[in-house]
């Protein structure tokens, strides 16, 4: 008897060659680009600096899929936060589990 599962997850889609520059025009022309591009930029530069060391292109691709997922998600963060919800009545968890030692 095996431990292994019957199927492997598939992996993935790995992104399109362009898709780093693409997705870098779009943080450009969008309203938090002040913070994203520095952010992206910084990203890129570490996964290459990774790929370079393991000869993989898994890093790049991991930035690409993060940030494409961060763009997608934004307008529903953005509603979210415009439909003024109140948040104030929340505790920080630090308050609840206290410090850590």
């Amino acid at each position: 008897m095996s431990a292994q599962p019957e199927y492997a997850p598939a992996p993935p889609p790995v992104p399109a060659p362009a898709a780093a520059a693409q997705l870098r025009e779009q943080l450009r022309v969008d309203r938090r680009a002040e913070q994203w591009v520095p952010a992206f930029e910084r990203d890129w530069a570490k996964a290459l600096e990774d790929s370079r060391h393991s000869y993989s292109l898994t890093p790049l691709h991991d930035v690409v899929r993060t940030w494409q997922m961060r763009v997608a998600s934004a307008p529903a963060v953005d509603a979210y936060t415009d439909s003024g919800r109140d948040e104030s009545g929340f505790v920080a968890l630090e308050d609840v589990l206290g410090t850590r030692q």
